[in-house]
């Protein structure tokens, strides 16, 4: 069950940060007034709400990183919802260590069917991955891993 409840609630933060694309709007403003569909995923979890917040915290890191990952393809080049599934998942992938890559990566995958273009999935997976496997190498360098000390 919880399992559901993180996909619907990756959902529901695709469709606030899609909203905050389209307006400019601030998070915050878009979440205090509602100004997103609720119809298809409800109004946002808490799971939701930790996603929206951490990707509006982060978003200049994570969009360096996507932007550095991506090979000729600019944040403002990618299709609206590609980058925005791109971002949830690059936050999880980055600051949520508990959630397996493997699961951020399949999730972000699914959304990209169910909401992007022909091309979608295989692009966001193709990212995904590099991202996953730069930051196992960048993990594997002298010192430890953040959580791993005794």
């Amino acid at each position: 069950m919880a399992m559901l409840e993180r996909t619907k609630s990756r959902r529901q933060a695709l469709h606030v940060l899609y909203q905050r694309e389209i307006t400019g709007d601030p998070i915050a403003k878009i979440l205090n007034t509602g100004a997103y569909n609720t119809e298809e995923v409800g109004e946002p979890s808490d799971f939701a709400r930790q996603l929206l917040a951490g990707v509006d915290h982060n978003q200049d890191c994570i969009d360096e990183v996507i932007e550095s990952t991506s090979e000729n393809w600019t944040l403002s080049r990618m299709p609206l919802v590609d980058r925005n599934i791109l971002r949830i998942a690059v936050y999880e992938l980055l600051f949520e260590s508990e959630i397996p890559d493997s699961v951020s990566i399949n999730e972000a995958v699914e959304m990209a069917k169910a909401y992007g273009g022909e091309d979608s999935s295989k692009f966001v997976n193709g990212i995904l991955g590099k991202i996953s496997e730069r930051r196992a190498e960048v993990a594997g360098e002298p010192g430890e891993p953040e959580g791993q000390a005794e």
